[in-house]
């Protein structure tokens, strides 16, 4: 009889039990171990699988006026989305779903069984939460509903191109609101919830993480003064048959922007039909040849070099002067005219004489210390920075009409800009489009008695008989300005456009005290006249006389009152 083998080898026999009760015994520990002391582990898995992280969105910060007015406000909304697949177990339910969305039947049918395999598809955003609770209410299997916000502009149009606008997923793309997206946005949340392997919610378990609110953002803008702009540069445009405008206040001693408006310009709430060229800030983003609105600053120029002062006078006669084979023409014959005559009658003879004397380095230096054609440091998206030349040999020709205004390019702003400097005294403050608590530090470019001198000459080119500006005037006020008129010049080739031009009135209020600086930029009048006098100086007048008394500015040209003292009755008498 064979003998079993484990019979003949015992210990081999108790080597695989052994074996195979440390290896029960290992699972055995493993189980407890993992059921007892480590239910971190299961517990992980287990969450892996079914818990799942909502975002939580972040309400944006609001953007107001620097009076506290609402600029862009968020306003809760529904989004609707469905899961494809469990969206073909209701299809008894899609007419009335189709209905409810306001979309075709069929079509809307056809888009439901193409996306049979998707999980997640947008049926619809931007309801109002009750339309939203509407349809969910139907109780369509695989429609569900998140919480979103949309960005709404109660100023619409009026302020469009200082703040901007926001996309359907509520990030900043034009103006302020891209400027200051980071800002604005705030931090999203987390909720976090339980879904089975479908996707479908099973509980709602917690917020993981509150959502952090974006932060307010108070503009410099006024919105009265704003106002005020749009409706003056609008009819202006319209009267005059104008393809384009813009207009910039600023305040004189903070550099703060008050007011800036353009036309043509769009609704921010309805940008269905919107026109790209609409959405253009013409006023920071457009440059142009200044025309004689930077007259006053070669003048400066020449009364800061000390070889000149506002007596001395130039003979302009006959309104003409050769240099090689460019005539400079002025519009009226001046004869002799003193520095304040030259830009009564915006003598281009008169002032490229000057400028002859003086060379052109003392020019290129005021206007490029008062802000032309340099960074205005607002960092507004697309600015554009303009081009002041500074060549190593001034000719005679690039002096000239340096002097006069053309060869250089600026924008609306940074004229503006340059103005704020000679009604502060020939101090130059940074700018800004958001609300300042202190006024900013100044820094001292033009001698103080000739930036008053020059603001003075300013005020006789509006108020003194034969001056360009007479329709710039502003009851009760003292207003310096001075108008200009520049052609236009061609894109994509060399020389100007025929019959095009661009109007312009740049000033400071009240003389005395100027706290407002603004220009006006009428691009092609085509009706009625196209010179800066006739067409921007008016937009001027009436928009610096709403904005003083809005602010409260008291007139410094009352009518002086005279006063009879009373004569006491003789004795006896009468009067």
């Amino acid at each position: 009889m064979m003998k079993l083998e484990g019979a003949l080898y015992p210990w081999r026999f108790r080597l695989v039990l052994g074996l195979l009760a440390l290896m029960v015994g290992a699972i055995v520990w493993r189980i407890v171990d993992l059921q007892v002391f480590d239910q971190s582990f299961l517990q992980a898995h287990g969450d892996a699988r079914s818990v799942r992280h909502i975002p939580i969105p972040a309400h944006r910060g609001l953007i107001t006026d620097r009076n506290g007015e609402p600029l862009a406000v968020s306003t809760p909304v529904t989004t609707l989305w469905a899961n494809g697949k469990e969206l073909q177990n209701g299809k008894d339910k899609w007419p009335a779903l189709a209905q409810a969305l306001g979309q075709e039947p069929k079509a809307f049918s056809e888009r439901l069984l193409g996306s049979a395999n998707r999980e997640f598809m947008y049926l619809v955003r931007g309801l109002t939460p009750e339309r939203g609770q509407q349809i969910l209410d139907l109780k369509v299997p695989g429609v569900y509903g998140i919480e979103e916000f949309r960005r709404f502009y109660p100023a619409g149009e009026v302020a469009a191109h200082v703040v901007g606008f926001t996309d359907i997923d509520d990030h900043g793309r034009e103006g302020m609101e891209l400027a200051f997206d980071d800002w604005l946005a705030g931090v999203p949340g987390k909720r976090q919830v339980l879904k089975d392997r479908r996707g479908r919610l099973i509980k709602d378990v917690q917020v993981a993480q509150n959502a952090k609110a974006g932060k307010t953002l108070a503009l410099s803008i006024d919105l009265r003064l704003q106002y005020l702009a749009h409706r003056e540069l609008r009819n202006a445009v319209n009267e005059f048959g104008a393809k384009a405008g813009s207009l910039v206040m600023l305040d004189v001693q903070t550099g703060e922007v008050l007011a800036m408006v353009n036309q043509p310009t769009y609704n921010p709430n309805n940008r269905r039909n919107l026109h790209p060229a609409a959405m253009r800030n013409r006023a920071m983003i457009d440059v142009f040849e200044p025309g004689s609105t930077v007259k006053p600053f070669s003048i400066a120029a020449a009364l800061g070099t000390g070889r000149w002062t506002p007596e001395m006078t130039v003979d302009t006669y006959p309104g003409t002067l050769q240099i090689g084979r460019y005539t400079i023409r002025d519009v009226s014959r001046g004869g002799v005219l003193n520095l304040t005559g030259i830009l009564m009658k915006s003598s281009n003879v008169g002032i490229s004489k000057v400028a002859f004397d003086i060379g052109a380095e003392p020019i290129y230096a005021v206007m490029q210390q008062v802000g032309l054609g340099q960074d205005t440091g607002l960092s507004f998206p697309g600015e554009r920075v303009g081009n002041l030349p500074n060549y190593r040999v001034w000719k005679k020709a690039e002096t000239a009409t340096l002097a006069y205004g053309y060869g250089l390019s600026v924008t609306a702003v940074q004229l503006a800009h340059a103005y704020t400097v000679l009604g502060n005294k020939g101090q130059v403050v940074p700018l800004s489009m958001v609300r300042l608590d202190r006024k900013p530090d100044a820094v001292q470019v033009i001698d103080p008695k000739i930036a008053q001198t020059v603001v003075g000459m300013l005020q006789s080119v509006v108020e003194e008989p034969g001056g360009g500006g007479v329709r710039a005037k502003v009851p009760g006020y003292h207003v310096g300005g001075k108008s200009g008129t520049a052609r236009k010049a061609a894109t994509g080739s060399k020389g100007y456009v025929d019959k095009a031009y661009r109007s312009f009135f740049a000033g400071v209020a009240p003389v005395n005290n100027p706290r407002i600086a603004a220009v006006v930029m009428i691009d092609e009048p085509s009706e009625g006249g196209y010179y800066g006098g006739l067409v921007s100086a008016p937009v001027f007048g009436k928009v610096m006389a709403g904005a003083l008394r809005l602010m409260n500015i008291a007139p410094d040209n009352l009518p002086q009152q005279t006063t009879t003292a009373a004569v006491a009755p003789a004795k006896g008498g009468r009067i």
